[in-house]
């Protein structure tokens, strides 16, 4: 397997920081399965906003999901999205700081053409992109387009994102003409031009746990996206994953993902979490289980997004009055070992300004690069 570099990247975990970011209100709904959360309708206008937010207050990244197809429900959830890569181009344009994180799907892209786009994405936003990866899939919104792969299971889904992630990595950081003729991905004197402005390429994320998906982290990306039920699963997941890494020769961040309710008072942030219950969105959560089984048969469990799901979100959530939630992030953060917080909002404006406050000035002064 080719050695993946290690460049240094202008994060502040690269000096003992912790990274704090936005998942982009891509996708109408966001991430609560519920008709009495504020309504997130995907569109452009309230994801600028949110980008221009998150440069103000001074996160450091900003990433959207990839998403083709959504649950349904009295909520429709996420059956209104835009292009992950488009919308991050033109947010690049409207900031000057923050980092730009698209997401593509090995299976949808050739490498070739994603290697060109990410390059692209690089000059518009003068060096500040981001690659998330996504091996795995759901079957109903791939079979949707002919898209879904009948002969590749789990594991040959890793195999065949390996072979895709070479290519690309190799068509930013070699020059001249590039070959390969691997088992699913072949190259034919392919030149790719220009390339990133970052030397030798831009950072490259992932999600997963499963023994693939943690080994093509380890092998193929910058940083790795972990769920888990407890503080105690996940700091076994983000221990394990950077053990192996460092056994590997190499440097793993651990991300994990937080929904943020923020009122005055830890009362207050309950009755909007009650609120938000009231309305929880049985069919869309039905639907969301079997697109998500489709994969989690093969590996043999329910995955902790879709059994939090359950209570209507899709993430972990922290409530409470802006000391509670520094409280808690703070605990998570120390507990698990994690590097950093991708984190969402019921209301992204709302959260975003309440954020700014003191919760982000806290997290910075605690967690100092």
């Amino acid at each position: 397997m080719p050695r993946i570099s290690s460049p240094v990247f202008d994060l502040p975990s690269e000096n003992g920081g912790k990274d704090f970011g936005i998942f982009m209100p891509i996708a109408n709904g966001g991430w609560i399965l519920s008709t009495t959360a504020p309504k997130i309708d995907g569109s452009y206008e309230y994801n600028r906003r949110a980008a221009v937010l998150a440069e103000e207050i001074g996160l450091d990244f900003i990433m959207s999901m990839a998403k083709f197809r959504g649950y349904g429900g009295l909520n429709q959830q996420w059956d209104i999205s835009l292009d992950s890569t488009v919308l991050m181009s033109a947010l690049a344009a409207q900031t000057k700081r923050v980092k730009i994180w698209t997401t593509f799907q090995t299976l949808l892209h050739n490498p070739a053409v994603v290697a060109k786009m990410i390059t692209t994405l690089d000059q518009v936003s003068n060096g500040r992109a981001g690659l998330n990866v996504v091996p795995g899939a759901f079957k109903d919104e791939f079979a949707q387009m002919g898209a879904w792969p009948e002969t590749l299971g789990h594991d040959a889904r890793y195999d065949y994102a390996s072979e895709w992630m070479s290519a690309v990595r190799r068509l930013w950081e070699e020059k001249g003409e590039i070959s390969a003729n691997g088992q699913y991905i072949k190259l034919n004197h392919c030149i790719s031009e220009p390339k990133p402005i970052q030397k030798p390429r831009p950072f490259v994320v992932a999600a997963g746990q499963s023994e693939k998906g943690m080994d093509f982290a380890i092998h193929n990306t910058d940083a790795l996206f972990i769920g888990g039920r407890d503080d105690a699963e996940m700091r076994d997941i983000s221990q394990k994953a950077k053990e192996k890494a460092k056994a590997a020769g190499r440097r793993l961040r651990t991300y994990a993902m937080a929904i943020i309710v923020q009122e005055e008072t830890d009362a207050e942030a309950e009755n909007t979490m009650n609120v938000f219950r009231e309305g929880f969105d049985e069919e869309g959560f039905r639907n969301m289980l079997r697109s998500y089984g489709m994969i989690d048969a093969e590996i043999g469990k329910e995955n902790a997004m879709t059994a939090r799901a359950r209570t209507g979100f899709m993430a972990p959530h922290i409530a409470g009055s802006s000391a509670t939630i520094i409280k808690r992030i703070e605990q998570v953060i120390d507990e698990t070992g994690l590097d950093g917080l991708m984190l969402i909002f019921p209301d992204y404006e709302k959260g975003l300004k309440n954020l700014a406050k003191e919760v982000l000035p806290a997290l910075r002064a605690r967690y100092s690069a």
